[in-house]
């Protein structure tokens, strides 16, 4: 991704554009075979000369042509034939991020396994679910990492749509009318390069398709976010269910030897961050002066690079956190325990108004004993066994056959299934 972005790669893929105009020029007869022959033998560049040339002419795209001239000879006066300066950068910056996009993908498809993986293996662990942060009920440890997987299939269709989006390209010159091309010019350059043709331009592509692509970018973003927020979550001393990969010489912090921080998940959120704010100027580049400006342009130069470079990089590092974590199933356990019998609750509730009761009856049975278990530190069993109310109309093995962890997770196999993946008789 780093390569891509460089210097050296953009104005090779500018050098693309403009070699691909000289062949279809020459199709047309407008530029000699031997004429093409010898623009694409010398046409080269130089960054450090394009730099230097455009110190004075202040100007990047004629420091370009004026260094490919001074490689080619008095044939250059057939390279940038009736174009604009967009329909180089524009279509070029077309190939540059279809190629980023691809990139992520793969990063992306890299990622999904992994969180498949982790799926699989914790199909049947019961940890605590937490709503508004406090214990709700159990739920299945494999069912976190399934929800991120399907998250990260639909960021892959998102990717996917946008790559398809932003794959456009156009020569259609200085105010999208093709007065000094035609259409032929556009459509050979872009089948070459494996665009489409824009139906329609002004001087640029619309940026709407620019908005789109780092919509999907920060979507990306949101969904790491998401995973490494839970994890540092879960990380936390009081709860420790899980960690983030934690190296044999890493130190945690310059005071306190004992610190285990989720430093990487930190990262992770924090660059999010940088995602979603990149998203809103190319939302303000959709609207240009007319049939166009240059405001969008010092923006992407920033924005585009930065955004995919982020976004890749972030699908490596939370694949690396997935990979890597630690899960401590004796917290897991402990944790299902902490609370004395309370994520029973809706349970019970239910098993009484199986006997008879009113819901309001039974909700009210099962309410005054579990804040009798918050308040006095007593098993919610052993409160509940204790109330003649309720004991009128449910027998101690009666109450413990509703209080069984198994009893959470009888559809689990099916939720896979309804994710794609038949577990089987596993």
């Amino acid at each position: 991704m780093k390569e891509l972005w460089s210097e050296e790669s953009k104005f090779g893929a500018w050098l693309e554009v403009e070699i691909l105009v000289c062949e279809a020029w020459a199709q047309a007869g407008k530029i000699p075979p031997e004429a093409l022959e010898i623009i694409k033998r010398k046409a080269a560049f130089s960054v450090e000369r394009i730099q230097e040339l455009e110190r004075d002419l202040r100007h990047d795209v004629i420091a370009f042509t004026a260094s490919l001239a001074e490689n080619i000879g008095p044939e250059s006066r057939f390279v940038h034939m009736g174009l604009t300066s967009s329909d180089v950068v524009d279509t070029a910056l077309s190939i540059l991020l279809v190629r980023a996009g691809r990139l992520i993908l793969a990063a992306i498809n890299d990622l999904i396994p992994s969180l498949e993986k982790r799926a699989l293996e914790n199909r049947r662990t019961v940890i605590m679910g937490r709503t508004h942060g406090i214990h709700a009920e159990p739920t299945s440890l494999g069912l976190k990492f399934l929800l991120w997987r399907e998250e990260m299939l639909r960021n892959k269709k998102r990717m996917e749509l946008a790559i398809e989006s932003i794959r456009v390209g156009k020569i259609s010159g200085a105010v999208g009318t093709y007065a000094h091309t035609g259409l032929f010019i556009e459509k050979y350059v872009c089948e070459k390069l494996g665009l489409k043709p824009s139906p329609i331009s002004t001087q640029v592509l619309q940026r709407d398709r620019h908005a789109e692509f780092l919509s999907a970018i920060a979507i990306i973003g949101a969904s790491i976010e998401k995973i490494a927020c839970e994890v540092r979550g879960l990380q936390r001393t009081e709860i420790r269910e899980m960690e983030e990969p934690f190296g044999k010489k890493q130190k945690g912090s310059s005071a306190m030897p004992h610190k285990r921080n989720p430093v990487v998940c930190e990262q992770l959120c924090g660059l999010a961050r940088v995602l979603r704010s990149n998203l809103m100027p190319a939302l303000e580049n959709i609207a240009l002066w007319h049939e166009r400006d240059i405001s969008h342009s010092s923006v992407e130069r920033i924005i585009l690079p930065d955004s995919t470079s982020l976004a890749h990089y972030m699908l490596k590092k939370i694949k690396w956190v997935i990979d890597g974590m630690e899960i401590y199933p004796d917290a897991v356990a402990a944790n299902l325990e902490k609370t004395q019998g309370l994520l029973f609750s809706q349970k019970i509730m239910l098993g009484l108004v199986e006997k008879g009761l009113t819901r309001e009856e039974a909700y009210a049975i099962v309410q005054r004993n579990a804040m009798k278990t918050w308040q006095e530190k007593k098993p919610l069993r052993e409160n509940l066994l204790s109330d003649a109310e309720f004991s009128a109309v449910m027998s101690a093995s009666e109450l413990d056959a509703l209080m069984d962890f198994g009893s959470f997770l009888i559809y689990v196999d099916e939720i896979y299934k309804n994710c794609g993946l038949d577990v089987g008789e596993k």
